[in-house]
């Protein structure tokens, strides 16, 4: 079963560009953010230093049944949709229960549904306190939630490592289907972490951006005036299955997965390697995976978060691996349109590097006014063509405690 060839053939997401993979492409292209202010009382009651995300586009209240968004946390709430998108789009798979697995992510976990509980275990006590709250907060209620929905019996496994958490758990669904564990896999990640709580501590570690006059321009990956990242939230899934079992459905395909790596800094609990050799480590094998050269990859979508430290280090990592051909990739870095997802973030960003690929078109970086001398990358600021061909890309996620994980995509 070993080094059979997995393809991607269905994607969803919920996003803050979107309830839907095709309307979160489309804002993409056309520039948009999703980052505006927080309209809620805790926000002026607390005086949060920061005072804006990129939520959700749409309420997942508004799209699921009340009885079942009751019964999920707002992670899980998001995940389902996406998930249901992606699996309509791949056209509903007939796959043996057996045959069918989940792997997903989160940075977090319920955030929403402990801290609530804990408001209401201190203000009316614990025969209030609800019994669904441990299966709600826990990690790996998404999961088992898709689990559930689409009775996925290969294994409903869930990743937590912090901002690369989907990308790995993309990665380990590339190995499961080439280890010949399953033939489907509903492969992503969501965080939905737009709480006050995570909203202080992040702000507390200047990670966030306090552009609070102007939130659509705060998340400027490379700009020389970045100065931290905009919290988003949402959920992205990808059917990721064997080309063998593809083909004999009939099914439209939409890139080949054809390598990934994961690795570790051993270097600090939150910034990352500033020489970026563990990253450049991932990116390495991963391609090496593919067979194809380093100079084969024409597009990256970079992690990028708008951090001062974290861009420099990215670009530190990708010098290490291209050299001086670095100068021939068209790097995109799409968190200045979505936020920072956390958990969720690989998973949409593999979903815009499949799109890429698919539609030979790199999506835009808004934001970059003004490019940071010491980041000379070539990023595209306006939709690009790619050329004609057969193409590689990868897609870079790195996370706290030192966390780095690569998928490489190809085109079909």
């Amino acid at each position: 079963m070993a080094g059979q060839s997995i393809v991607v053939t269905g994607i969803g997401t919920f996003s803050p560009l979107g309830s839907s993979a095709p309307d979160t492409w489309a804002a993409l292209l056309d520039g948009a953010s999703g980052a505006r202010h927080l309209d809620y009382p805790w926000v002026e009651e607390l005086a949060l230093p920061v005072t804006f995300a990129a939520q959700a586009h749409v309420q997942p209240e508004e799209v699921l049944d009340r009885i079942e968004a009751k019964r999920l946390d707002r992670g899980s709430q998001f995940s389902l949709l996406a998930a249901r998108e992606a699996w309509a789009d791949a056209g509903e798979p007939e796959v043996e229960p057996e045959r069918l697995g989940v792997d997903w992510a989160t940075g977090i976990g319920g955030v929403w549904t402990l801290l609530n509980a804990w408001d209401t275990l201190r203000e009316k006590g614990p025969r209030r306190v609800l019994p669904l709250t441990v299966p709600m907060l826990m990690p790996n209620a998404p999961a088992a939630a898709i689990e559930l929905e689409f009775a996925a019996r290969a294994g409903a496994r869930t990743v937590v490592s912090a901002c690369a958490s989907s990308t790995e758990s993309l990665a380990n669904a590339f190995d499961h289907l080439q280890s010949g564990l399953a033939d489907v896999i509903i492969a992503g990640g969501t965080e939905a972490s737009i709480h006050p709580l995570p909203l202080a501590a992040f702000a507390a570690m200047q990670a966030l951006s306090k552009r609070n006059d102007d939130p659509p321009a705060a998340s400027r990956p490379y700009d020389s005036n970045r100065d931290g990242f905009v919290l988003g939230e949402g959920a992205a899934a990808l059917i990721l299955e064997t080309e063998a079992h593809a083909v004999a459905r009939g099914a439209r395909i939409y890139a080949r997965v054809v390598g990934s790596a994961v690795t570790s800094d051993a270097h600090h609990i939150t910034a990352p390697d500033p020489e970026g050799s563990a990253a450049a480590r991932a990116m390495i094998a991963a391609i090496e995976q593919t067979g194809h050269a380093r100079s084969d990859v024409v597009h990256i979508n970079a992690h990028a978060t708008s951090t001062p430290v974290g861009d420099i280090a990215e670009y530190h990592a990708l010098h290490r691996v291209f050299g001086d051909g670095l100068d021939d990739v068209v790097v995109t870095a799409t968190k200045a349109s979505t936020g920072h997802l956390l958990g969720a973030a690989g998973a949409i960003e593999a979903i815009f590097t499949v799109k890429a690929l698919a539609e030979r078109t790199v999506p835009p970086t808004i934001n970059l006014t003004a490019q940071d001398p010491a980041i000379p990358l070539d990023v595209a600021t306006s939709p690009r063509a790619l050329p004609p061909g057969d193409l590689l890309a990868i897609s870079n996620s790195f996370g706290f405690g030192g966390h780095n994980a690569v998928v490489a995509f190809a085109t079909a």
